[in-house]
Formats: structure tokens, C-alpha cells, sequence
């Protein structure tokens, strides 16, 4: 049986390239590809594919979101399955609960790939083995997880690490939120503290898995 999908990466070579990987299978057959989000929702909707392949970081329209509008499309919507280079659970979490049905990495095998199109197909859910770990790792270490570390700031030591993580100065962040330097310095005594991270690269890294900002 054949399987119809719409491409959605705003870079042609990687299109190119999984248009002629799918289409070496008799079965899989490339309708459509798009460059933005809005264009995958047209193409998702117009050409009425059974599968989109979805890059988060599309322009206009991010993936996320345009799953979401294909998913919320009626029954007979489309699958999504996520192709990314990002491996963060938080991203993962993100387009799951937006509708998709699976999330491979780009540096994953072309076997993974073909694998994921084909369990999506049959109605069962696929993630990357390294994301999957990360799921089964959160589970069995709920105090691990970064959410549970979120919880113990205050919504301005947030918003500090957040502006940490986009790479302002102290001096910068104290401007911007009207406070003295000396504030500011004392918010990121309390997050490096709090988190037991001592080093701004180390508050960058987990502002990304938390979710806070994109890697």
C-alpha cells in the first residue's frame, strides 16, 4: 500500500536528499514540499498526504505550530512525524502533546527513518532511541528533570536566567528589568545556588532543557 508524503524543511538539499531516500521505496511517494510552516499546512491540507515529515525550525510558522493546525484539522488529518536535529526532551514533550506521532533526530540512520514512516503508518508512535532514553531517564529520576529544578525560582530569577541564556551581560539584564547591577548579580548568586551550577555556560545549557529559550 502506498504511502503519500509532504516534505517540510526550509533547506532544499535536505529535501532533496530525503526525497530520493523515501523514493527508493516503491512505497513511499513524495506529493509535496514546503519551505515554510504555512506552506506545509496548505500542502498537508491541499494535497491530503498521509504523512507529513516536519522540521521544527521552519520560518513564519514554526513546526511546532503547524502541527498543532494539521493535527487539529479533523480525523482524517494527516500523521506528523518530527525530523530535528534538536535532541531536548523539552522540544520532544512540546510536539507531542501538539498532535505528532514521532520524533526522529537527523543524525539518526536512514534505517530509523524508514522505520518511524512505517510504525507512524500502522498507527503506533516512534522516538529516537537517544530520546527515548531521555524520556525513560525522566521517568525513573523525577527529580532529576529540569522542570522540578525550574520550580524552585522565583518568576525574576527566571526571567534572569532566561536573559543569561540570550546572552546578556548582567550590566545588559539590569537595564532592561530597571534594577540595580547589584540586584542582578545577587539573582544569579541565588541561580547558580539554587541549581548548583557555577558556571554561566552550565546556566545556558539549562535554560535550553528546561525549555526557557531554543538551542
Amino acid at each position: 500500500m502506498e504511502t503519500t508524503i509532504v516534505l517540510a524543511d526550509d533547506h532544499r538539499l535536505v529535501r532533496e536528499g530525503l526525497r530520493r531516500l523515501l523514493e527508493e521505496r516503491e512505497d513511499l511517494r513524495v506529493v509535496g514540499e514546503a519551505t515554510t510552516g504555512h506552506e506545509a499546512v496548505d500542502l498537508a491540507h491541499e494535497k491530503n498526504p498521509d504523512l507529513v515529515l516536519m522540521d521544527i525550525s521552519m520560518p513564519g510558522l514554526s513546526g511546532i505550530d503547524a502541527t498543532r493546525k494539521i493535527s487539529k484539522s479533523g480525523a482524517a488529518s494527516p500523521k506528523v512525524l518530527i525530523l530535528s536535529m534538536h535532541d531536548n526532551r523539552s522540544y520532544v514533550e512540546e510536539v507531542l502533546r501538539a498532535g505528532a506521532s514521532g520524533y526522529v533526530l537527523k543524525d539518526a540512520a536512514a534505517a530509523d527513518l524508514l522505520q518511524a514512516i512505517d510504525a507512524v503508518r500502522g498507527g503506533d508512535s516512534f522516538l529516537s532511541p537517544t530520546i527515548t532514553q531521555q524520556v525513560v531517564d525522566a521517568i525513573a529520576h523525577p527529580a532529576d528533570r529540569p522542570e522540578a529544578a525550574l520550580a524552585t525560582l522565583t518568576d525574576r530569577e527566571r526571567e534572569v536566567l532566561t536573559q543569561i541564556a540570550e546572552g546578556l551581560s548582567s550590566k545588559q539584564i539590569a537595564e532592561q528589568l530597571g534594577v540595580s547591577l547589584k540586584t542582578i548579580e545577587s539573582h544569579r548568586a541565588n541561580l547558580m545556588d539554587k541549581l548548583d551550577i557555577h558556571k554561566v555556560s552550565g546556566l545556558v545549557r539549562f535554560a535550553i532543557r528546561s525549555g526557557l529559550v531554543a538551542a
